[in-house]
């Protein structure tokens, strides 16, 4: 077994499919490193086709996610570094609380349980799809407007609506209720429950200072709910840049800063 990661695994977030992080591939490629950008179950098909008939994945649940992603993970013979985008890092904290990974980046991360920061610009971003009580069972998009809210909030509305037509889908609207802002008023543990004390790979909190629907807040109390684990865990805010800095101009300054605080923290254990 290598005594450094050479694979990077990337986690799409909410609302996009792995197409979201091509260039990051090639970027991470070009640097001699395989690259993993596996899709939620369901979504391995197209944007186009997923716009169409988002019911094929209304239904997916934060398990089955996890279980998938566990089993390419397993597949990468040296624990490869894991990287997630919004939701997709919420479950990169979920794989590392498995054990799994040699280092965890998170970028403008969706909380996991028991972060009880709820920002205003958080609560109007998800309102177009927690306004509805049905929307629980659907798959539910975002609007160009909304997506430029929520996502794209320092693009000119036109680089934002470009980037909605090319990346934007629908999402499961149970995970939005479910682990959004009513996850902490349920009893009992959620699907996004990790023990904060545990060990685990180190792990890099990155946030946006614009970010709307994940807010520099949201990211710095989550890294904070991490202080009695025994493993390492930092944060670091880009000035100026919102949710959709992973495809932004500028992106290649965030990936490079997660893929060299991973390979410098990285921890292979035997």
């Amino acid at each position: 077994m290598s005594e450094t990661p050479d694979t990077v695994v990337l986690v799409h977030g909410l609302w996009v499919t792995p197409r979201s992080w091509a260039d990051w591939v090639a970027y991470y490629q070009a640097k001699g490193l395989n690259v993993i950008a596996p899709a939620y179950p369901g979504f391995e098909i197209e944007v186009e086709a997923l716009r169409e008939n988002p019911d094929v994945i209304a239904r997916l649940t934060v398990p089955e996610t996890l279980d998938h992603l566990e089993s390419v993970i397993r597949s990468v013979e040296t624990p490869p570094i894991i990287m997630g985008h919004s939701f997709g890092g919420t479950l990169t904290q979920l794989l590392l609380a498995r054990g799994l990974g040699s280092a965890g980046v998170v970028i403008d991360s969706a909380p996991t349980e028991g972060v009880r920061v709820n920002p205003i610009s958080q609560a109007r971003s998800l309102f177009p799809a927690l306004k509805n009580p049905a929307n629980r069972k659907r798959a539910v998009a975002f609007t160009a407007e909304e997506w430029h809210y929520a996502f794209a909030n320092t693009l000119s509305e036109e680089d934002s609506r470009a980037s909605w037509e090319k990346y934007a889908i629908a999402a499961p609207g149970h995970w939005v209720f479910e682990y959004g802002l009513f996850a902490n008023f349920k009893p009992g543990h959620q699907d996004t429950w990790v023990d904060y004390t545990a060990d685990r790979a180190p792990l890099l909190f990155i946030a946006g200072e614009k970010d709307h629907i994940m807010p520099p807040s949201v990211n710095r109390s989550n890294a904070k709910h991490y202080a009695k684990s025994p493993a390492l865990t930092e944060y670091f805010e880009f000035e100026g840049r919102d949710h959709w800095t992973c495809g932004a101009p500028g992106w290649e300054a965030v990936a490079d800063h997660a893929l060299e605080w991973a390979l410098k923290n990285a921890v292979v254990r035997p």
